[in-house]
């Protein structure tokens, strides 16, 4: 222990006021490490919601650095005086340095006041969309859902994204303030089908799947209102006809939850082929190419 006290006096230049404040903030950060540990076990032991779990580990993850710093910064105050010009030098090179990663901290303030996201919500950022998994001081972590994959379903990649990026590129939320989407099926039917009775059982079908939704939609947007101007005159299901090359085209628009979309797509398109089934006289389209004789009388 002398012998190292010596090499830190002598060698290094460090007095005894200095190294007794450098023993002081290697235990402090090293009791805090400790009673951060001993709480997660604690935590851990006791609690098996995987939600619990993640809050307390971010919860102690934010707080036990922030002790850590005001602690060493009341150790170090006296020092900090005398090495004041010193020190303004150096954090301004530091800062220019470190330009990416007080950018990302600063993001994670935002997120975390503003709360442009929570954990758990769907988002998309530049070209990159997926529920929230994780935010940290740096970046925050995303289970993507998309890219090769269709109907916004996971594909099981994590993908790791500074906080930067908040201030960078434009954010959509699926799920703060209003928990809906507008989704769209396309029915396409031949010129000669019965396209009146078609869109009649395609009413049916959408007001079957999505009317209770509607319902639930209306205070949602009443909530949602007091914070954004959202406003929709109609929630109810409908269907828009359009008239396309190849047929008549039959729209179904509405509300599903995002996380649910694809199943509600499956068991539409269910209905929907069972109810045709039962009519001869509606036929989907498809791409056809018609041929015609010299004498413009017949085709084929």
């Amino acid at each position: 222990m002398q012998t190292i006290q010596s090499y830190l006096n002598e060698d290094i230049g460090l007095s005894d006021a200095s190294l007794s404040k450098l023993i002081v903030s290697v235990i402090t950060i090293f009791i805090l490490w400790l009673i951060r540990i001993i709480v997660l076990r604690i935590v851990w032991r006791q609690n098996k919601n995987i939600k619990v779990r993640y809050q307390w580990k971010r919860a102690l993850s934010i707080i036990v650095p922030l002790i850590g710093i005001v602690m060493i910064i009341g150790i170090w105050m006296h020092a900090f005086k005398q090495f004041g010009a010193f020190l303004g030098l150096f954090s301004a090179g530091l800062a220019i340095a470190l330009k990416d990663p007080l950018t990302n901290l600063a993001a994670w303030f935002f997120i975390t006041f503003r709360k442009p996201f929570v954990v758990g919500d769907r988002i998309q950022i530049g070209e990159h969309a997926g529920d929230v998994i994780d935010i940290r001081l740096f970046q925050f972590t995303i289970l993507e859902i998309g890219n090769w994959v269709d109907a916004d379903q996971s594909t099981g990649r994590i993908i790791h994204i500074p906080n930067g990026k908040v201030l960078l590129e434009s954010q959509a939320n699926y799920s703060t303030a209003f928990e809906y989407i507008w989704n769209e099926i396309p029915v396409l039917l031949t010129f000669e089908s019965n396209w009146e009775k078609a869109k009649s059982i395609l009413q049916q079908i959408i007001n079957q799947h999505a009317e209770n939704i509607s319902k639930g939609a209306e205070k949602d947007i009443f909530e949602a209102s007091k914070n954004y101007m959202i406003y929709y005159k109609n929630l109810t299901p409908i269907i828009y006809t359009k008239v396309k090359d190849s047929g008549v085209e039959l729209t179904m628009r509405y509300l599903c939850n995002p996380r649910k979309r694809r199943g509600s797509e499956d068991e539409i398109w269910e209905s929907i082929l069972i109810q045709f089934k039962q009519h001869t006289d509606i036929d989907f389209a498809y791409p056809t190419t018609r041929f015609y004789t010299s004498d413009n009388n017949s085709k084929t």
